[in-house]
């Protein structure tokens, strides 16, 4: 035997687990208080804020410096260049006063509807439409997406052409063909039909191209499930192409909303805003304000609002789609 007593092993187990403890705990915060150290001891490398430089001067050049420019604007009376009065926010006040602007926010709201209305199903059953594979697939894509490739004012100058009675091949089908009285230039309902067609004709594949992407993105195997339970065609897009294609749907609603309730080119070119105001909308409004009229101020303020109510709605739209896909 060694000597110690039998009373003696548990108190030496006991200081042996203490001592076990101790170094443990030591161990373990050394390891911990080492890497704080050697952070703090190594220089922070910020050479890669030098490639965000570009970005940040490329978006001050092009948003941040003319936005600033837009608002000094809309608080001041300018005369001339030298000339001009400090008149806060008079401007904003005569803007949201302004009924010719309320018609045209009504007018633009009430177009982006219908677009929406119309693009987004037209879009929808394009894509369900196209075949998935093979040469046509391919085809198909090309075909729909021509008229995105073509520029807007383009866009405009063909359906002047085509929409006009004696000139062009659409107006005169209506006119010849349907027995159809029909002139966009004198006109405001045929003026308000020609803008939307073509919008829905320029636009509706940008939808179609987004749905169709969703629909590729969707495995196989649903479709093969659905046909071995004898689903139908209806079935099978309701309950599996539909829900499949809520975030495609979502970012093309938004970008259908902002470019519908800020178009201006296409607009212009047909009918300049008539006949009257029938599609004169805010975009149109605004360019006459700010070039016609060259009322800087009202302008400014009138363009700040415009942005303010895009902003809003857009995120309206946003959280509400989103909201409901949850």
């Amino acid at each position: 035997m060694t000597g110690r007593s039998v009373d003696d092993i548990p108190a030496a187990g006991a200081t042996a687990a203490g001592r076990a403890v101790d170094d443990s705990l030591a161990g373990a915060a050394a390891p911990r208080d080492a890497p704080g150290r050697q952070a703090d001891a190594k220089p922070r490398d910020n050479r890669a804020w030098f490639l965000v430089l570009p970005v940040v001067v490329s978006v001050a050049f092009t948003a941040v410096i003319p936005l600033m420019t837009v608002v000094n604007f809309s608080v001041q009376d300018i005369f001339s260049p030298t000339d001009r009065i400090f008149v806060g926010l008079d401007w904003f006040r005569d803007v949201a006063r302004d009924p010719e602007i309320r018609s045209a926010f009504l007018r633009t709201l009430l177009f982006s509807a219908q677009v929406l209305l119309l693009e987004i199903p037209l879009g929808v059953a394009l894509a369900v439409s196209m075949p998935r594979r093979g040469v046509w697939a391919s085809a198909a894509l090309v075909v729909v997406a021509l008229p995105l490739l073509i520029p807007w004012n383009v866009v405009g100058t063909i359906w002047q052409i085509f929409a006009r009675g004696d000139i062009g091949l659409g107006g005169w089908a209506i006119n010849n063909v349907l027995g159809v009285d029909f002139n966009y230039t004198l006109d405001s309902t045929d003026a308000w039909i020609t803008v939307l067609l073509m919008d829905v004709w320029h636009w509706t594949p940008l939808v179609a191209l987004l749905a169709y992407a969703g629909l590729r993105s969707i495995p196989d195997p649903y479709f093969q499930a659905a046909q071995i339970d004898g689903a139908s065609a209806w079935a099978t897009f309701r309950h599996i192409q539909l829900p499949r294609l809520r975030g495609v749907l979502t970012i093309a609603i938004l970008l259908r909303f902002m470019d519908s309730f800020m178009i201006y080119t296409e607009p212009f070119v047909v009918t300049g805003g008539g006949p009257g105001n029938a599609t004169s909308f805010l975009s149109i409004l605004l360019s006459k304000i700010a070039v016609g009229q060259f009322d800087l101020g009202p302008a400014g303020a009138f363009s700040l609002l415009y942005f303010l109510i895009v902003q809003i709605v857009s995120y309206v739209f946003f959280t509400v789609l989103t909201r409901t896909g949850r």
